[in-house]
């Protein structure tokens, strides 16, 4: 009997919501098929699935240990998230056709997944990375392999308190060339949050005042922080992801960004969990002070998975923390009005406390008539509004757009 050939032999996904892209997140059910194409009859011992997932770390360092002795050192780290064999089928055979094998693996519990699972992520000296081999094995001949590779995302919640919370930082500093002194150089940024996902835009609020001799710019940049461990050693990269440039300001002047746009392109989400591997990501705005250190602001940010919900969607300021707060809480965003003074106190308790006896007159004196009188008086009327309003002048609040002199 002449027996017959594998044409094809590949791992299929079932992905999810009708994509074609592999990509599953904390929690899905991975699950897919090995497909084999044959040309004829053939003989199976075993078909066999492996599942794993390996955070991995490895960078060379190179060292001088004399005049002519050079040696190089490797760091080597690895974390793994899934490990997983099955065994799909033990015999088939079959003319020309398909022959398909489901598996299915659980992405939460043991013993399927050891830890909490890590974002898939490739960088300059690591990578986490989640794969599904397949080895067919025959009689008399070698075992056939295949592996595809899938993306697994831890998700990032962005709507919770920490990650809506304002940020936001000040900073001056002074000019000096040798025995001259320039003026200060000032910068105040506030961003409305510190959670954000790829696609949004940062509004950035900044006041730059210049009181140098020199003219500087504003701008502004969003930095991936790649840092690697291994053997206690840390390796770090900084990536600039996004940038933006303000208009030269002059000496003596004030420049205010009233909520400038930066956009977040399609980046990796912020992965923190990882012992081996962290991502992070910072706001960096700044200005660029000719000869001399630029003055930096960092604002930390944090990129999820989980877009902004829209309750979220209010500014910064007091108010708008407060409500969210109380959002929190399961809290009504604004109390209700207090009950009129009718429904506590009624016209015959209210004339009854007036009436007071001569006794106690005489005990206590006129200054508890006095009280007595007016415990039951109505309070004032409820309002919203407040009827009293601080007078602020507005020449206060507003700072002069040309330093002061000195």
């Amino acid at each position: 009997m002449v027996l017959g050939k594998v044409k094809n032999f590949f791992v299929s996904y079932d992905c999810p919501n009708d994509s074609n892209v592999p990509v599953f997140a904390s929690g899905d059910f991975v699950s897919g098929r090995v497909i084999i194409e044959v040309t004829g009859e053939i003989r199976v011992k075993s078909l066999n699935i492996h599942a794993k997932g390996l955070a991995k770390v490895r960078w060379t360092e190179s060292r001088n240990a004399g005049s002519n002795t050079a040696y190089t050192q490797n760091f080597t780290e690895e974390v793994e998230y899934l490990n997983h064999r099955d065994v799909l089928i033990g015999h088939d055979r079959g003319k020309e056709h398909f022959h398909s094998a489901l598996f299915i693996y659980a992405m939460t519990d043991a013993p399927y997944v050891t830890l909490p699972l890590a974002t898939s992520f490739e960088g300059k000296h690591g990578s986490v990375r989640y794969w599904a081999k397949a080895e067919l094995h025959r009689p008399w001949l070698l075992p056939m392999k295949t592996k595809k590779e899938f993306t697994v995302f831890e998700h990032i919640d962005i709507n919770t308190p920490l990650l809506l919370s304002p940020q936001a930082g000040t900073k001056d500093k002074t000019l000096c060339c040798w025995f001259c002194t320039s003026g200060p150089v000032s910068l105040s940024a506030k961003i409305e949050r510190k959670g954000y996902t790829p696609g949004e835009s940062i509004q950035i609020f900044a006041e730059i005042e210049n009181c140098s001799s020199r003219v500087v710019v504003p701008k502004a940049a969003i930095y991936q922080t790649q840092t690697f461990f291994a053997k206690g050693k840390v390796k770090e990269i900084k990536q600039l992801v996004a940038n933006l440039r303000g208009d030269p300001l002059p000496s003596g002047k004030t420049k205010t960004w009233d909520g400038k746009m930066l956009k977040i392109p399609p980046i990796s989400p912020s992965i923190l969990d990882c012992s081996i591997i962290h991502v992070e990501y910072s706001l960096m705005v700044y200005v660029d002070i000719p000869r001399a250190v630029n003055l930096t602001l960092n604002l930390p940010l944090v990129i999820g998975t989980i877009p902004l919900h829209s309750f979220g969607s209010r500014t910064s300021s007091v108010s708008s923390q407060c409500s969210m707060a109380m959002s929190w809480l399961g809290l009504p965003e604004r109390p209700e009005a207090p009950p009129s003074y009718s429904e506590i106190v009624t016209d015959e308790e209210r004339q009854n406390n007036l009436e007071l006896p001569a006794v106690r007159d005489e005990i206590e004196g006129p200054l508890y008539a006095y009280i007595h009188e007016f415990r039951f008086q109505p309070p004032p009327l409820y309002s919203e509004v407040d009827p009293h309003p601080e007078q602020v002048c507005d020449s206060l609040d507003r700072r002069p757009d040309t330093c002061p002199s000195r």
